[in-house]
C-alpha cells in the first residue's frame, strides 16, 4: 500500500483496537521474530520454554515494549518494509489514549447495558489483545491439527474459524508465512480476513503480491500396503 494509505491505516487501527492498540512496527518485529525463531530459546513467545500461558504472555508483553520503544536492537532483515510511525505510535500507545478510550468503553456500558451481567465482558474488551494473542500463540502451538509436518509445533486450533478470522490456521501459516490466505488447504478452512484482503486489492487499496500467492497443496496421505 501507498505510505499514505499505511497511515491512514494506522490511525483506523488506533480507533479499533481502542486501548488494545498494538504498534505496527513492534507488532510486525516480534511476529517475523517469531517465525526466524518459531520453538528456539530466542522466540518472543513459545509455549515449549515457558511452563505457563501467564507466563507466556507476560514474556511477550516484555519483548514487544522493547521492540516498540527501540529498547533492542534487531536484526534489519527484521525492519525491512515494516509500518513504522514513531510520533503517531508514542501518542497511540500512552496511557492518556488507553485510559481515554476505557472511559469510553465504561460511558457505553453504563448508557446501553441492559442487564448487570454484561458488565462482566468489560474486562475482556479491555484484555481483547493478549487474549487473541494468548490463543494463538499458546493454544495454536498445543491443541489442533496439522497440515504440514513443520520445524515447530504450530497447529491449526479450529477446523472453521470464524473466531480468529482465519489466523488460526496457524500450521497453514507457518508453513508457507508470506501468502495472504490462512486457509484454503482443506475444504473447511475458509479465512474470513482473506476476503477482505481480496477486495481491497480489487479497490485498488492493497496491491496483493501474487508471486506469494501460491496454493499449497496438502500432503498426501499415504496408500495402506
Amino acid at each position: 500500500m501507498s505510505k499514505t494509505t499505511e497511515r491512514i491505516f494506522n490511525v483506523l487501527t488506533w480507533i479499533f483496537q481502542g486501548s488494545n492498540y498494538l504498534s505496527p512496527y513492534g507488532y510486525a518485529v516480534m511476529h517475523r521474530m517469531h517465525h526466524a525463531y518459531a520453538d528456539t530459546e530466542d522466540d518472543p513467545h513459545s509455549p515449549k520454554y515457558d511452563e505457563s500461558i501467564f507466563k507466556m504472555m507476560w514474556k511477550t508483553k516484555t519483548i514487544y515494549t522493547a521492540i516498540a520503544n527501540r529498547k533492542i536492537e534487531v536484526d534489519k532483515r527484521f525492519t525491512d518494509g515494516v509500518p513504522d510511525w514513531p510520533a503517531f505510535d508514542k501518542i497511540a500507545r500512552s496511557w492518556p489514549s488507553r485510559i481515554f478510550w476505557g472511559a469510553l468503553y465504561v460511558a457505553i456500558y453504563a448508557a446501553f447495558a441492559p442487564y448487570w451481567w454484561v458488565w462482566l465482558l468489560l474486562p475482556i474488551q479491555f484484555l481483547l489483545s493478549p487474549i487473541h494473542g494468548a490463543i494463538i500463540n499458546w493454544f495454536a502451538h498445543k491443541y489442533g491439527y496439522r497440515n504440514y509436518e513443520v520445524g515447530d509445533t504450530s497447529r491449526n486450533f479450529l477446523p472453521v474459524d470464524v473466531l480468529m478470522m482465519g489466523e488460526s490456521y496457524h500450521n497453514n501459516h507457518h508453513k508457507n508465512s508470506s501468502r495472504a490466505n490462512f486457509g484454503g488447504v482443506r475444504w473447511h478452512e475458509i479465512d474470513p480476513t482473506y476476503f477482505a484482503i481480496l477486495l481491497f486489492n480489487k479497490l485498488g487499496i492493497i496491491k496483493l503480491n501474487k508471486s506469494k500467492q501460491v496454493m499449497i497443496e496438502p500432503p498426501q496421505k499415504k496408500k495402506a500396503a
